[in-house]
């Protein structure tokens, strides 16, 4: 009855299988007499329905939880679109817009510790996304819900994007352990925040400079997040109540992440968040939507202008000719028409001895064939060293 037909019975109440049918699907055997046989059926059945009863009644207390977060949730949300229209409104009141932020962040807070609620009710946290986020942004949302954001500083962050389904457990289970390393670490501490790419996935490092943990302390943790695995019981909360390390449990187990405290170099706590490689994709690219049609006065489309292009030996293979039948050289870019700038003529060097001239040619002048004009020696000719515009 201890070792073998009670906890198998139990476990088929947890399955969900009437109690009835569990009692009819015993069998005692057949070597023990009939009234010690009812007897024993009996005592099992007052067992099974009784633990049938308490089932029953932790189930409807995890439905009537979950439901009470639902509805903080949807305040919440509607309160949060609210304040993002006055922010709108009066967003160029500096006072105004400042006061709004701050409310909009303890909403925030709000919906957190409501998401809390429906995952100890056994339920997802809250939104869910369709397209993939990046880990930059689930970090930034996980900051967004803790009173002590600007203590948390962002050091590396891998350029990964986190699949829609796995988002919002992540972004909340990073808040938990974010408001943990803010609320017990002193307030002109910083809280650094690593992620970087390994093997299984990413490693998340969330690193504090508290008082760090104790042998009773971690004792203690691991003991919680260890019953948080099998299920939590909202009984065994107590009076004072301390969420986050079984939310964080409960959100690990659900999306296969695997959570270790260690003490860090300064002394503090460093939670280490191991997210597994399947819920880990790549940053989604911007769309680039096209520019829409533009009609005018009868309906018809308008099209952009294009621009001459530009003749090129490149582009076409072809050589245009001249009238003669020459070819032609092209350029890419219009040349400017070169300007002969007229030079005064120079006074003309008295005759050498023999009766013979210096030159032959105007001294103040060099004629140059350049696209058959002239060019006076005042202006320079191209360097060697510069690209030309022509293509050969």
């Amino acid at each position: 009855m201890a070792e073998q037909l009670l906890p198998a019975a139990v476990a088929r109440l947890q399955k969900g299988d009437p109690a009835s049918e569990v009692l009819q699907a015993v069998d005692f055997g057949e070597h023990l007499d009939g009234e010690f046989t009812e007897a024993l059926k009996g005592a099992l059945q007052t067992l099974l329905e009784a633990v049938e009863a308490e089932e029953y009644t932790r189930d409807a207390s995890q439905r009537a939880l979950v439901a009470v977060a639902r509805r903080v949730q949807a305040i919440v949300h509607q309160l949060a679109k609210d304040l993002h229209s006055m922010q709108i409104i009066h967003g160029t009141d500096v006072v105004v817009s400042r006061g709004l932020q701050d409310i909009d962040h303890r909403n925030a807070l709000i919906g957190r510790l409501a998401a809390s609620i429906a995952v100890l009710g056994d339920a997802r946290p809250g939104r869910q996304w369709s397209k993939a986020i990046p880990l930059y942004d689930v970090l930034r949302g996980a900051m967004s819900r803790i009173v002590d954001y600007p203590r948390v500083k962002l050091q590396a962050v891998a350029e990964v994007a986190v699949v829609g389904p796995g988002a919002e457990p992540l972004i909340h289970l990073l808040a938990e352990l974010l408001d943990n390393a803010t609320t017990f670490s002193p307030p002109h501490t910083p809280v650094e925040v690593t992620a970087s790419e390994v093997p299984s996935g990413i490693a998340i490092e969330i690193e504090d400079r508290g008082v760090g943990l104790t042998e009773e302390v971690r004792q203690h943790v691991e003991r919680v997040m260890a019953q948080a695995q099998s299920g939590i019981n909202l009984a065994g909360l107590g009076e004072v109540t301390q969420l986050g390390l079984p939310v964080v449990s409960r959100l690990a187990r659900e999306h296969g992440c695997e959570v270790h405290l260690r003490t860090s170099a300064y002394g503090g706590v460093r939670a280490v968040v191991l997210v597994p490689r399947r819920l880990i994709t790549t940053v989604p690219q911007p769309v680039v939507k096209a520019p829409e049609p533009v009609r005018n006065r009868t309906g018809g489309l308008i099209l952009p202008r294009r621009a001459p292009a530009r003749e090129t030996v490149r582009d076409s293979g072809e050589a245009r000719k001249t009238a003669n039948g020459l070819p032609q050289r092209r350029r890419e870019s219009p040349v400017p028409k070169p300007v002969v700038l007229a030079a005064p003529t120079p006074p003309v060097a008295p005759a050498a001895p023999g009766g013979t001239s210096g030159s032959s040619r105007e001294p103040g002048l060099m004629w140059e064939a350049f696209n058959g004009e002239k060019r006076s020696a005042a202006e320079p000719s191209t360097p060697h060293n510069e690209p030309s515009d022509e293509v050969e």
